[in-house]
């Protein structure tokens, strides 16, 4: 029997296109708005046709390149600072996020203790509460109790607490997974409790490490609203500059697209780096035929 070819109907390409427009369309705009002067882009004879320059991308970066840029005028340094600091709350808070986290989650799944169930249960129910009603109480607590405002410590412990519940109750079911033979094989041959954890329970749930990774620095990296709250024109991230960047008087708009893009670049990298370590430890047990 001769299997015939199935022509693919022509809506199927259409709506391929539609969504490949959806997605790209706007970054591309982005990028192709960064790479013109402010002049051109308000012109009214504006078109896909123009010079591209990066002086909108030496106007942000003014105050950490190598060399003076030219025709910049006086450098503002909020952009740059801005990176820096979101660099530093997603890193910090990533990094702390998941030394609690696998630590919590290895805890709940192997200790046997009373109410187990139900803190494992209220992890991820505290996930789902949005941050817009932690936002008052937590600007009260960190502002006149803790002294916390306006510094990238307090915005630091604020993601930490806000991530910490998906990463448990996420590493949980990678942890279930590890075989318990594996822990009492390394408690046999002499291994102490932190050697068990580190150097046996961590390699193998390198996967969920890496997963909750991503979805932790992207939530920092890009979340606003507790971010606008809690930090001052000094300790601003990204998404807070850009925001507070847009006046009614005044709207670089060449600028903005330039860090725009800028913001997109890190976590790019974040995820293709995490994402090879799930790669690599999925396909570590794998055996060649």
């Amino acid at each position: 029997m001769i299997a015939r070819d199935q022509k693919t109907n022509p809506s199927f390409y259409a709506l391929l296109a539609v969504l490949v427009m959806m997605a790209v369309g706007p970054i591309a705009l982005m990028l192709l708005t960064s790479l013109r002067l402010n002049v051109d882009i308000m012109s009214d004879g504006a078109s896909l046709f123009f010079l591209p320059t990066l002086h909108n991308y030496e106007k942000v970066l003014c105050d950490v390149l190598w060399f003076s840029p030219q025709n910049v005028g006086r450098c503002d340094p909020t952009f740059a600072r801005s990176l820096g600091n979101s660099l530093i709350v997603g890193l910090a808070s990533t990094a702390l996020t998941l030394v609690i986290g696998c630590m919590a989650a290895y805890a709940l799944v192997r200790f046997r203790f009373m109410g187990r169930n139900v803190v494992s249960l209220t992890t991820l129910i505290m996930r789902m509460v949005p941050p817009a009603v932690l936002l008052v109480p937590v600007f009260g607590i960190w502002t006149y109790q803790f002294g916390l405002d306006g510094t990238l410590t307090g915005l630091v412990l604020v993601y930490v607490a806000m991530n910490l519940p998906f990463v448990i109750w996420i590493l949980q079911s990678f942890i279930v997974q590890v075989p318990i033979q594996l822990e009492e094989a390394a408690r046999m041959d002499g291994a102490g409790p932190l050697q068990v954890f580190f150097l046996v329970v961590l390699p193998v749930i390198r996967p969920g490490l890496a997963a909750a990774a991503i979805f932790t620095f992207r939530i920092a990296w890009n979340e606003f609203l507790l971010g606008n709250a809690l930090t001052n024109r000094h300790t601003r991230t990204v998404p807070v500059t850009i925001v507070n960047s847009l006046t009614e008087y005044d709207i670089d708009w060449g600028v903005v697209m330039a860090t725009g893009m800028l913001l997109a670049i890190p976590p790019i990298i974040f995820t293709f780096v995490a994402s090879r370590q799930i790669i690599t430890g999925m396909t570590a047990g794998a055996v060649k035929g």
